[in-house]
């Protein structure tokens, strides 16, 4: 019985956490959710809270430099615009016809789409990431991800970048601004944004793997680098 005594001092430990008042005085208190995370979990919360915030951050700043296409969604604001976003486990996007990941994302580089292409690029991540995180806004022992759900995901942050780049109107212009290739003026953050997603995403991914006994590879991509790849429908 001494083990089991063990395990519940360390597991009660695990759970407290240390908060500093105001007077300088530190308080413990005990968290019994924690009893029901392993640390796999806790990276998953992070790694989700992360790529969440990270993808709200790149649609304010799509936003910034094409203000045009919030206007087009008849909202207010750019404010109004991220809302709809922050929103959408809520309510869909009614230019969107209720698509979401790969089909709505592809719609921002669709010549013939006159909607807001930054919110069905973005509805489309988001939504992807959604799905890559089980639709999950915390994680529990019994909680499983999959690693290819998350690999994925992460591909599809490269396939966005390419586009993002690369994608033209039939009049050369780009079908939505982000980095400046000005060699006077270079900004690549929205690429350095990208690609830190994409890390966080390839960690969970190869934790998960782990966790599942599992190997995961770079060689298991092999659909052309332009195509979203699917996140929901795999098992």
């Amino acid at each position: 019985m001494r083990w089991f005594f063990l395990l519940l001092v360390a597991l009660g430990l695990m759970a407290c956490t240390t908060k500093l008042g105001k007077d300088g005085r530190t308080d413990t208190a005990v968290d019994l959710k924690y009893l029901a995370k392993s640390e796999v979990d806790r990276i998953a919360d992070t790694n989700r809270a992360e790529v969440m915030a990270g993808l709200m951050l790149i649609a304010d700043k799509l936003y910034r430099r094409n203000p045009k296409e919030w206007k087009k969604a008849g909202v207010v604001s750019r404010e109004a615009a991220l809302e709809r976003l922050r929103m959408r486990h809520y309510r869909s996007l009614p230019e969107l016809g209720g698509l979401r990941e790969g089909q709505a994302a592809a719609l921002a580089f669709s010549e013939n789409y006159g909607g807001d292409r930054v919110a069905a690029l973005m509805l489309g991540l988001l939504t992807m990431a959604d799905a890559a995180f089980e639709h999950k806004e915390e994680f529990y022992v019994l909680d499983s991800l999959n690693e290819l759900k998350l690999f994925n995901c992460a591909r599809n942050m490269e396939v966005a970048v390419w586009k993002l780049g690369n994608d033209r109107m039939p009049g050369g212009e780009l079908y939505l601004l982000s980095n400046e290739l000005d060699p006077a003026n270079r900004n690549l953050s929205f690429e350095r944004e990208f690609g830190r997603l994409m890390g966080l995403l390839d960690l969970m991914a190869k934790v998960v793997a782990d966790r599942n006994g599992r190997t995961l590879s770079r060689l298991t991509q092999t659909v052309v680098s332009t195509i979203f790849l699917p996140v929901s429908f795999l098992k």
